[in-house]
């Protein structure tokens, strides 16, 4: 009996140390984009920096972007005809695929692109930047490295990923157009019409504001992760590490956008 009690002390201790670890973490985490934020409002700002994780986060995704976009817009098109040939609501599937884009499918498909796409490539860098002491060597020459490394990413992100979820949104629109008009004879007037009676203001505000949040939390994720490599368990496990910790920043950052994405639903509904 002693025995048996001794080692329930011993789990129960192990759980609360690791949900301490946990807790710290998340309060390291609130700190770290604390401080960016912060430093992102206060000058002095840096303009070509910006201009280059702009280009790398947007820019380079434009592809990836078009591709998802007309290939989501062409399966919820089929979906959506499919169903509503069967109660005569062909005319509404304009409204259909316009509200499902802007609303819920372009800020969440276009955010985990940019995860797999940008989000894993800033992470990695900065946790390769953490394991080769580039970032204590900044320290050292009395360089910020929030203001030099992790502003013009949070910017970047929050400026590309808006405009990728728009491009996202036209692309699939017209993808939609090309399968329901198209191939299967919907008429072209009742299509745009209907998405035009039905999209409000009040949508297109609930896409900006989700893909806003969304590049927020990309960023504060992925370069969290990396910044604060040295801190985990992967630290001293050199490439290994690095992957690990990149594979850690995907999963989280996906996860987070699927869960803040419920939220901000919830709250603008």
């Amino acid at each position: 009996m002693s025995e048996l009690t001794a080692a329930a002390k011993r789990g129960l201790a192990g759980f609360g140390r690791a949900g301490i670890v946990r807790v710290a973490d998340l309060g390291g985490f609130g700190l770290f984009l604390t401080a960016t934020v912060g430093r992102a409002l206060t000058p002095p700002y840096r303009l070509a920096p910006l201009i280059h994780q702009v280009h790398f986060i947007g820019a380079r995704s434009v592809l990836v972007i078009v591709v998802a976009g007309a290939f989501v817009g062409m399966v919820v098109a089929l979906q959506f005809y499919n169903t509503l040939v069967r109660f005569g609501s062909v005319s509404l599937m304009g409204a259909a695929v316009g509200l499902s884009l802007v609303r819920e499918l372009g800020p969440v498909l276009t955010a985990l692109m940019i995860i797999g796409r940008a989000g894993s490539a800033m992470c990695a860098e900065i946790g390769i930047m953490r394991m080769d002491e580039q970032i204590d060597a900044l320290e050292c020459m009395s360089i910020d490295p929030l203001r030099f490394l992790m502003v013009p990413r949070l910017l970047g992100t929050v400026i590309a990923v808006p405009l990728l979820t728009a491009m996202f949104d036209v692309i699939g629109i017209a993808g939609g157009w090309l399968v329901g008009v198209r191939m299967f004879g919907v008429n072209e007037g009742a299509y745009f019409e209907g998405m035009y009676d039905a999209l409000v203001w009040s949508d297109v505000n609930m896409g900006i504001v989700k893909s806003l949040v969304f590049g927020v939390l990309i960023a504060w994720i992925t370069t969290g992760k990396g910044y604060y490599l040295h801190r985990t368990i992967f630290g001293s496990h050199g490439a290994e590490g690095v992957s690990r910790v990149t594979t850690d920043a995907v999963v989280m950052a996906a996860i987070a956008v699927l869960g803040a994405d419920y939220v901000v639903s919830a709250l603008l509904i």
